[in-house]
């Protein structure tokens, strides 16, 4: 209800305009989604110092005991201010719209990716106090407007620790210990033996998609690989 009344306020008092020329009536132009950038090159999400196929964790990273996410694939570059611009309407200013052009970035950049064809789609999840907060959860949004012909789960990964955002953890480990006993499965069922393709909006060092992955890997999942728009 926040959310709804927040968008009647918000347009009553700033028409929609286009993010990118102004235009009016929307949040982003068919001309100026077409101008997004399109990542060319993935990384590792564990060290990113290595150039990898499709986003794949580095041999080296594989290695460690910490890591159990196998690959991230990024969409777009959070360089490109128009995205930047984009995702902080659709996070922090509650522009539930704009999940719409965001998905179909994703969806883009996807069919360019060979990660493991996944058996089950999965939103990273938010802790109820910060969705009661936004009033949505933004990687479920974008996971909704995909609209891919896969199952996808949103009740049996869940997130049962309150933790301060990210963003205000500086190292990846003061960030991975933010995030320990975070994530639970409630079914072991759904997952054992699948493919599982987690959705995010934005990655910095894949702290949370680890951290899913671990607690996924434990429930039995085969392979854990992310799908995001941007790296910041």
């Amino acid at each position: 209800m926040f959310t709804r009344i927040w968008e009647y306020l918000l347009s009553s008092i700033f028409p929609k305009r286009c993010l990118g020329c102004k235009v009016f009536d929307t949040w982003i132009c068919h001309r100026c989604h077409g101008i997004l950038a399109l990542a060319t090159q993935q990384q590792c999400p564990i060290c990113t110092n290595t150039l990898t196929p499709f986003g794949q964790t580095c041999p080296q990273c594989v290695q460690k005991t910490d890591v159990a996410l196998d690959g991230v694939y990024v969409a777009s570059t959070y360089q490109d201010p128009l995205l930047k611009k984009l995702v902080h309407y659709f996070k922090y200013k509650f522009i539930r719209e704009l999940a719409q052009p965001l998905a179909l970035l994703l969806a883009q950049s996807l069919r360019h990716s060979h990660l493991p064809a996944p058996d089950i789609l999965v939103a990273v999840p938010l802790h109820h106090r910060r969705m009661r907060w936004r009033g949505f959860n933004q990687s479920q949004e974008l996971l909704n407007a995909l609209d891919l012909q896969i199952p996808q789960d949103s009740k049996h990964l869940i997130r049962n620790k309150f933790t301060s955002p990210q963003v205000k953890r500086g190292t990846r480990t003061k960030r991975q210990k933010n995030l320990v006993g975070a994530f639970t499965v409630t079914d072991r069922t759904i997952f054992d033996g699948k493919n599982v393709l987690l959705i995010d909006d934005v990655t910095t060092t894949a702290t949370t998609l680890n951290e899913c992955a671990r607690t996924l890997k434990k429930a039995g999942a085969k392979n854990v690989s992310g799908l995001v728009l941007a790296r910041d």
